[in-house]
């Protein structure tokens, strides 16, 4: 499967609670998609912002079958009418769009009001990207679906056609897992298999953590 990923900022002067409510009310008119898989809005929790603030504030996943479906929603003017909807609301110069195949790792039955955590995934500087995407797929994917707390996990590769234009991408994929809570999050991060799964980071990702943001899907259609 292939996904477009929306990674939305808030403009300026508006309320993390005010922007995620008037996102979440636009979703509900858009326009039917035929050739949609699924669409999933999520939203960064808004205790997380007691620490500061979060790097985006809420994001939509479109899913398409192949990317001939996805060719045929982006030629439409279906996109360009969305994204007037959401003008008002989202600062496009802190927000940022990704092409993405999806990579199902781990797939358990979700908890009614799961957390999802999304990581902002980089290379080791220096690694070649074929390797980098090898090794994250078939290496270090199974190892962190030992985490025992992780009801799924999604490996999202930004697509290859996105490396052709002449800036670097800001991020090589998304790594997303589900969570029933926080409280289980925490949990995960104290068993062996965790700490496996971050000693075996140094292999294909930049030293320390990458960062996070903590959400819940609010609407899944």
């Amino acid at each position: 499967m292939v996904k477009i990923v929306h990674l939305h900022k808030r403009r300026a002067g508006m309320s993390v609670e005010v922007f995620q409510d008037a996102m979440a009310t636009i979703a509900t008119h858009d326009p039917a998609i035929s050739v949609l898989v699924s669409y999933v809005q999520s939203h960064t929790l808004v205790k997380g912002y007691q620490k500061g603030e979060m790097l985006f504030d809420a994001v939509e996943e479109f899913t398409f079958a192949d990317k001939n479906q996805l060719r045929a929603f982006a030629s439409s003017e279906m996109p360009g009418t969305m994204r007037c909807a959401r003008n008002a609301l989202v600062d496009a110069k802190l927000s940022r769009a990704m092409i993405v195949d999806v990579y199902r790792v781990k797939d358990q039955p979700e908890a009614a009001d799961a957390v999802k955590n999304i990581e902002f995934v980089n290379r080791k500087p220096g690694m070649e990207l074929t390797a980098f995407r090898r090794y994250w797929r078939e290496v270090h994917g199974p190892i962190g679906g030992e985490i025992p707390s992780i009801l799924r996990y999604e490996q999202n590769h930004l697509e290859m056609d996105e490396y052709s234009g002449t800036q670097e991408p800001n991020y090589d994929g998304l790594a997303i897992t589900w969570f029933s809570s926080t409280a289980a999050m925490r949990e995960g991060s104290l068993s062996e298999a965790y700490e496996t799964t971050r000693a075996d980071e140094v292999n294909f990702l930049p030293a320390g953590h990458l960062p996070i943001i903590i959400t819940r899907e609010v609407l899944i259609r």
